[in-house]
């Protein structure tokens, strides 16, 4: 199934019919109570390079150009943004957008804004990568401006796409707890800010100024409920209208209860995949099956083509994840730019992963940890050990460690792990995929900066840094493609698994437009027609 089929079967399921029984108020019926995962951990739009985060920014703040549902660009703060030759861009300003205080948009906010992006103290995630190619921003008049950049960069849109526009007026020598007290989240977005203070829900209120189409609701309350059964019972109670990240059986049940409930699905653009550690000659949790140390077989590209052949995919998605997934076998969902149709998810075959095995002199098997989150992704715990068992059945002696997902990251980001189940998203290309996770870590280059297993080939780094210089469409995909082949095929730089299926539930006459970038969005929500 393509992407495109895919996410219109998820809006044809997202369709509810009547609410049943006594209405809610009128002043009830106005407000939207949303039960989240998570809340955000700033309200600084800059702070965190965090889905989160960007999530909630975008109520009250826009970017240039935003990604709607499937990351295709559309205007938001520009009505435009064209390339003039190949480090140049023109952006146009929609001179209708406004920020809350009335003022219109200016070139000095963007550029205000993108020289303050990358640069804001103690983030843990910083929009560099978004602005680093930016060279210059330059007024042509009122409401046109020209980003210049230091070399081509075709993601430049997609990167910006991220960026909230601030108000230079209110922004200017602001801090992130300034944003944080609310005190400067002057914005052009949908929604103003009314309140939000951390590990309690964010309240927003419809800006009846804004330049675009209006929100349903005229009043929104996202509420952190961290735990997926506690957000389950508040939705059955009748304590939210809208839930995120909904378990498998439960999605089921509200599919169902078609009488109370309604759902929406979208698969994701995000891989969850393993990280090998493929760079260090004694690996952290690679040992002997005595336990002595031994030479990190990870290094090998058959022992880790064994390992990716010895894991059952469809069961995964059938067993674990009752179906919740897309058995994957390259860096993007289908239909995404830049993927393969041959690049398909590799088979089972035990037999065939035995043979690598001894092949690269490891017939007897070795020991290895496998580490992961076990709440960050869709029942990642139990993920984690399925793999664990299925490489016992492949002869290693494999056991299992998760941390909670604020250990998990810092660890992980550490290098303390040899074999981690991660999950990362695109954006919107394959393109950022290669040049995160494949990509030798390269700290002036920006390049390979989720790389935890520190794979690295000079072939494939150098076809990655012509894509991400190819303005052209269609050279860049091919280059791209060409990468990812040799990185997944020849190399096994690391195992892809499946990609997530984004759910939402929701109370019956509620709608909610599915998107694959895993974003809960207030102004995504609508009402059933009547």
């Amino acid at each position: 199934m393509t992407l495109r089929a895919a996410l219109l079967a998820a809006s044809l399921l997202a369709t509810p019919a009547l609410l049943l029984g006594a209405p809610r108020d009128a002043a009830a019926q106005d407000n939207l109570r949303i039960g989240v995962e998570a809340g955000p951990t700033s309200l600084d739009p800059h702070f965190a390079s965090l889905i989160t985060n960007i999530a909630f920014s975008r109520h009250v703040f826009q970017p240039l150009m935003e990604q709607d549902h499937r990351q295709d660009l559309r205007p938001a703060i520009a009505t435009a943004m064209r390339v003039v030759d190949e480090t140049t861009w023109e952006v146009t300003l929609d001179p209708r957008a406004r920020f809350h205080d009335g003022q219109p948009v200016t070139v000095e906010d963007v550029a205000f804004t993108i020289a303050r992006a990358g640069d804001v103290p103690n983030s843990p995630s910083s929009f560099r990568y978004a602005t680093r190619p930016i060279a210059a921003v330059e007024a042509v008049d009122a409401t046109t401006l020209r980003i210049r950049t230091h070399q081509p960069t075709p993601l430049l849109p997609n990167f910006l796409a991220l960026v909230m526009i601030v108000s230079k007026r209110h922004g200017e020598g602001a801090t992130t707890p300034d944003y944080n007290a609310g005190r400067v989240m002057v914005g052009t977005g949908p929604f103003r800010h009314v309140s939000w203070q951390p590990g309690s829900p964010v309240v927003m209120e419809r800006n009846p100024n804004f330049h675009g189409a209006a929100p349903a609701f005229a009043r929104v309350e996202f509420r952190p409920i961290a735990n997926a059964g506690a957000r389950v019972a508040a939705l059955q109670a009748g304590d939210v209208d809208l839930i995120e990240i909904v378990p498998p059986d439960h999605f089921a049940r509200f599919r169902a209860e078609a009488q109370r409930f309604a759902v929406a699905e979208s698969p994701s653009n995000r891989l969850i995949f393993l990280t090998l550690d493929s760079d260090r000659e004694d690996s952290p949790h690679v040992r002997g099956k005595d336990g002595s140390r031994i030479a990190n077989p990870l290094r090998d590209a058959r022992v880790r083509r064994a390992l990716s052949l010895a894991i059952n995919r469809d069961a995964l998605v059938s067993r674990v994840l009752q179906g919740q997934a897309l058995a994957a076998g390259d860096l993007g969902p289908p239909g995404y730019f830049g993927t393969s149709p041959d690049l398909t998810p590799p088979p089972f075959d035990l037999d065939a992963a035995r043979r690598l095995m001894a092949e690269a002199g490891w017939a007897q098997g070795f020991a290895v940890q496998v580490n992961g989150p076990n709440d960050r992704f869709v029942n990642d715990e139990q993920v984690v050990q399925a793999i664990a068992q299925m490489w016992t059945r492949l002869g290693l002696t494999a056991t299992v460690e998760t941390r909670t997902r604020a250990v998990w990251l810092s660890e992980a980001a550490q290098l303390r792990y040899s074999v981690n189940l991660a999950g990362f998203s695109p954006n919107p290309e394959v393109l950022g995929m290669l040049e995160t996770q494949i990509h030798s870590w390269d700290a002036q280059l920006g390049l390979g900066t989720a790389n935890r297993g520190r794979f690295s080939n000079r072939e494939i780094d150098a076809l990655i840094q012509r894509a991400r210089t190819t303005i052209n469409d269609e050279q860049r995909r091919a280059l791209t493609q060409q990468a990812t082949r040799m990185a997944l095929r020849d190399q096994t730089a690391l195992i892809p698994l499946y990609f997530q299926v984004n759910t939402w539930a929701m109370r019956r006459g509620i709608t909610y437009e599915a998107r694959t970038d895993e974003m809960t969005l207030a102004f995504s929500a609508g009402r059933a027609a009547r």
